[in-house]
Parts: C-alpha cells; structure tokens; sequence
C-alpha cells in the first residue's frame, strides 16, 4: 500500500514578484531545492498566509542566491508580493519505505534566507 506523505515544507517564504504572463508555476531559488529535495518540475502545494489561498503548481528554478520567490501565469492572481506562503512537497511511500522515511522543514526569514533546517523523521502511532 502507498501513503502520500509531506516530504519538504517550505514555511513562511515571501512571494518576490509575479508574472501573470508566464505558462504558470512557482520559480524558487536553488539554495531552497537544495535544503528540501524538491525538484525543478515538481508538484507543489502553495498556502497563502494572507489571503488564504491554497493551489497547486509546480517548481522552476531560479537563479541561484537571490531569494527568489515569483508567482507565475495564474498562479499570480492568488498572491501579491510580500504575501507569506507556505510550499509544501509530498510523495508517495510504501509502507515498507516508512521506517527509513524523512521530512525536511525549512524555515525562512523575510529575504527568504534559511533561518533553520529540521529534518524529521516519521513517527508512527
């Protein structure tokens, strides 16, 4: 059997900028890839701390080093710069899969700047 589980959480990123005229998808600055495993391509969910926004889309790399967070194509009509939000990252794991399996947390700063890295491992009941 497969669970889908949180594998990376992104917590209380700044959106940068948006670019309404772009095919759609969140751009994120490679340092943050890095610290939570998530991949250019990869399905993200995005939470909106301030106007409760949650939607889904999905990862491009920025340039590396410039805090970036953008807002792309549709997905710029649900935040505006500044809006804190949260990007969560999940995958499918096989019962067998959870003994070994981790979830890293990354908290940031308002320059989006990595104020604390956990990584944690699941606890079952």
């Amino acid at each position: 059997m497969l669970r889908e589980l949180l594998r990376a959480k992104i917590h209380g990123a700044r959106v940068t900028r948006t670019l309404l005229e772009y095919e759609g998808s969140i751009t994120l600055d490679p340092d943050l890839l890095e610290n939570t495993g998530m991949l250019p391509n990869e399905k993200v969910d995005i939470v909106n701390l301030n106007n409760g926004a949650r939607f889904q889309t999905f990862v491009i790399k920025a340039r590396k080093n410039t805090g970036e967070i953008c807002l792309n194509g549709p997905a710029a009509r649900l935040g505006e710069p500044g809006d804190r939000i949260h990007i969560l990252s999940y995958v499918l794991a096989d019962e067998k899969d959870l003994e070994s399996f981790e979830t890293y947390f990354v908290h940031l700063g308002d320059d989006n700047k990595i104020l604390s890295r956990k990584v944690q491992r699941l606890k079952k009941p």
